[in-house]
């Protein structure tokens, strides 16, 4: 089929909840995807920060088509080799002790405020339920995930929303103390706010929070759906914060292009979650797990290495190109803001173009390119935008 073949077939048949490019992408290898007549496009997306090893990577495919013709299949009412081979490689990669594995990020998080209200409804009182998120963070499109999304875009039309949800300014210490309550279970943080415009968070205010909410026993959870998995240049985000919370979030580059979620969480927290007090059809399912093993095992040290080598390539070229005003997040998920009126839109569809991919947050360009780039993919990547910006 032809470009315009597939695009006519998806309009009329997939409901119309995205704003997609007018590129149909056919297949991929490394660094690379193809569209439908056989154009090259380098990746500086990774589907949204979910192709941690980029396309089709060997030990991935491997992992995956083996599991495939193996077993694909069972529910968690029986036990899966897959599903806790991946639990105790994740577990010894967090510090974490017991992990539930979804589908999403946005099952994740809905997940991860469920054990904290559990925990702390067990331990304290149904009056206990409380969440706090910041401003302008994002955790998922279900009814719970959308109210904790401090961005009141995403707050309407969907009503009513579930309760007790709270938002406070990030880096506002002084504001989260005023809206911890005594009916407060939790504080949600993502440490650097993706769809927020690629902004980390200070590491004292971090700190602080820590503190504030351990002194508390107020659950601290932390959405590494998009930090997590190598992206910031640690497995964790939180490594780079000295930050130990009570319950860990992933997705996005977990499965390396298979849908899965996970939730880890220390024991006490665990204890509290109990046969039936949560499920999934899907989750832990053998083949996504065989692929985020072959995940794992790829992120090794050399691989973070790289990671951070190229990161710190990426982000000096990117301070020297025309109208860029900042370089902002952590590792490789960057986000650039432009001087002079420059339309991060504009760029990114101008890069396109010129055949590459890369994203936008809010008023930001923003790049999360698969884990597995060199120096020489990341000087391409820069040509093109010096080549975009000069002639924008």
């Amino acid at each position: 089929m032809t470009t315009s073949e597939i695009i006519r077939r998806d309009d009329a048949h997939v409901l119309h909840t995205y704003n997609r490019s007018p590129l149909a992408l056919v297949s991929g290898q490394g660094m690379y995807a193809a569209d439908a007549e056989g154009r090259r496009y380098l990746d500086f997306t990774s589907g949204i920060g979910v192709n941690s090893l980029g396309y089709c990577h060997p030990a991935w495919v491997a992992a995956v088509t083996k599991q495939a013709a193996t077993l694909q299949h069972t529910s968690n009412l029986y036990y899966t080799q897959p599903c806790g081979a991946l639990a105790e490689a994740l577990c010894a990669r967090t510090g974490l002790d017991a992990v539930f594995f979804g589908n999403s990020g946005a099952e994740a998080n809905e997940g991860a405020i469920k054990a904290a209200r559990k925990y702390s409804v067990d331990t304290y009182g149904a009056h206990r339920s409380k969440v706090i998120t910041l401003v302008n963070s994002f955790h998922g499109r279900t009814l719970a995930t959308l109210t904790a999304t401090g961005q009141d875009v995403f707050h309407h039309d969907f009503g009513p929303f579930p309760q007790n949800f709270a938002y406070v300014t990030a880096g506002d210490f002084a504001a989260l103390q005023a809206a911890a309550d005594a009916d407060t279970c939790a504080v949600m943080l993502e440490l650097v706010q993706g769809e927020g415009g690629v902004v980390a968070l200070g590491k004292e205010y971090v700190r602080s929070v820590a503190e504030f909410c351990k002194a508390r026993d107020i659950l601290l959870l932390v959405d590494e759906v998009q930090t997590g998995i190598g992206r910031t240049g640690t497995f964790l985000a939180c490594e780079q914060f000295d930050l130990h919370p009570d319950i860990v979030t992933l997705a996005k580059g977990l499965g390396g292009g298979l849908p899965i979620g996970a939730f880890a969480m220390t024991r006490r927290v665990a204890e509290h979650m109990g046969p039936g007090s949560h499920g999934s059809t899907f989750g832990g399912n053998p083949v996504a797990c065989a692929g985020a093993l072959a995940v794992l095992d790829t992120l090794d040290a050399a691989c973070l290495q790289n990671v951070n080598a190229c990161a710190a390539r990426l982000r000096a070229g990117l301070a020297q190109l025309p109208h860029v005003a900042e370089v902002s997040g952590l590792g490789l998920m960057v986000g650039v803001a432009f001087a002079d009126g420059v339309s991060a839109a504009a760029v990114r569809a101008a890069a396109e173009q010129r055949g590459l991919l890369v994203l936008t947050a809010k008023t930001r360009l923003r790049l999360l390119p698969p884990l597995i780039l060199t120096p020489a993919d990341v000087d391409s990547a820069l040509q093109t935008l010096q080549d975009v910006l000069q002639n924008i």
